[in-house]
């Protein structure tokens, strides 16, 4: 996976995933929205034969937080969300020791 910056500011911040696709960048998306700092969260994949997602962040004017740590705060909880929904599935399948 590489990150790359394709435009940045105080309230706004565009980035390119190269080697993810519509799961993770669907699931950060998710995360971003339901922040109550983001005024808008995104993603794009521009074309479909150089699969590279494109994630715009925009913060609400009220608040003073970057757009980097908005982000850094939905990777957080997307790792606290899959943490539970592996101690779910072992709870259901407690036969299937790793």
């Amino acid at each position: 996976m590489k990150v790359k910056v394709l435009r940045r500011n105080q309230k706004e911040l565009e980035i390119e995933i190269e080697g993810e696709g519509h799961p993770l960048c669907n699931v950060l998306q998710e995360a971003l929205i339901s922040d109550e700092r983001v005024d808008f969260a995104g993603y794009d994949i521009p074309h479909p034969l150089t699969p590279v997602p494109r994630v715009y962040v925009r913060t609400a004017r009220r608040t003073r937080i970057t757009p980097e740590k908005v982000l850094e705060d939905a990777v957080g909880e997307v790792q606290k969300q899959t943490e539970a929904f592996q101690k779910a599935l072992a709870k259901a399948f407690p036969e299937q020791k790793s």
